[in-house]
């Protein structure tokens, strides 16, 4: 059996097959055996939903969003808190409960800033952590509750598995609202703007990154899960890209003409009223521990994932 929270503030699966993106709109009979809606923040909810017999269990749960969330510095309590709560809460949970296995995907903001900020060349080894300085405070308690489901490995023999990941994206993600990643947000703006209009992209849109499409995630998680590496490992891809290029990728998938309009400095600050929320310049995960520990990273282009995300978030923007 498996235990799988999925999602910050209210969600929680109990599955037989934890291959699932949760999202509100879905079927909980499609995708698990028994839905629970919890806090699970509270100790008693996480102490409600993981089972004795229980043989795995994947910790995905976060207090977390896209630039505009993480990066103005007006959520960094909510973040740090929230998510250090649900992780001590399902580490603790995990161990009373012998829990076999757990799974705990952590994040590639936990890499310290100095290491990103070449666009064109940056250093995500997995051994390049240390000295630590994350450019967010997600990022931080990401570094912390690593350290915290080790600690539980040591101390009371808590199998676990653990996973830095690179900008996970699909349909049935957040697309809306301000804590969408930057496929789903350039998909939306592709989706909403007219032929001949503009889509505004923040910053000079040369920063960096690569992202990871969400089947190809959930088989990189079971491959981990069926290793005998612990880790902590990258789950991502390493085809880096720019912001630019990724909106101009969305744009194309639109079939329309739509310019790129970049946006920071003065002229945001004036629009927003809050400086520019950027994150590191460059970004990309390097896979060479994954083969050497886990196996293959086999994973399709980006453009194949962008294009069915657009086609998902089109759907949603026409209601269709």
């Amino acid at each position: 059996m498996y235990a799988t929270p999925v999602a910050y503030p209210m969600s929680f699966l109990r599955s037989k097959s934890y291959a699932a993106w949760l999202s509100f709109s879905l079927d909980h009979q499609e995708i698990c055996n028994e839905f629970i809606l919890g806090d699970l923040r509270d100790p008693k909810t996480v102490e409600l939903v993981i089972g004795s017999d229980f043989d795995e269990v994947y910790q995905l749960a976060a207090d977390m969003g896209g630039a505009g969330y993480i990066f103005t510095g007006l959520h960094d309590a909510d973040v740090m808190h929230n998510s250090a709560m649900i992780n001590l809460n399902v580490a603790k949970e995990s161990a009373v409960k012998k829990i076999k296995k757990v799974f705990y995907s952590s994040s590639a903001c936990m890499y310290p800033a100095y290491n990103q900020e070449d666009p064109n060349n940056p250093n995500l080894e997995e051994d390049s952590a240390y000295p630590a300085n994350p450019d967010s405070e997600y990022g931080w308690e990401k570094l912390f509750s690593e350290r915290m489901f080790l600690s539980f490995h040591r101390n009371y023999g808590l199998d676990v598995r653990i996973a830095r990941f690179h900008n996970i994206f699909g349909p049935n993600g957040t697309w809306t609202g301000g804590k969408e990643k930057a496929p789903a947000a350039m998909s939306r703006k592709a989706a909403e703007t007219p032929d001949g209009g503009e889509i505004e992209v923040w910053g000079d849109g040369e920063q960096t990154r690569s992202f990871l499409y969400i089947d190809d995630c959930l088989n990189a998680v079971e491959a981990l899960m069926n290793s005998n590496f612990a880790g902590p490992v990258n789950i991502g891809s390493e085809e880096m890209v720019s912001i630019n290029q990724l909106a101009q990728m969305a744009i194309d998938i639109s079939g329309k003409k739509i310019k790129i309009r970049n946006l920071y400095g003065k002229e945001f600050r004036e629009k927003y009223g809050f400086e520019c929320p950027l994150g590191v310049r460059g970004r990309n995960s390097d896979n060479k521990l994954f083969r050497e520990k886990v196996g293959k990273d086999d994973y399709r282009p980006l453009v194949e994932g962008m294009r069915s995300t657009f086609e998902w978030i089109n759907k949603k923007v026409h209601n269709q």
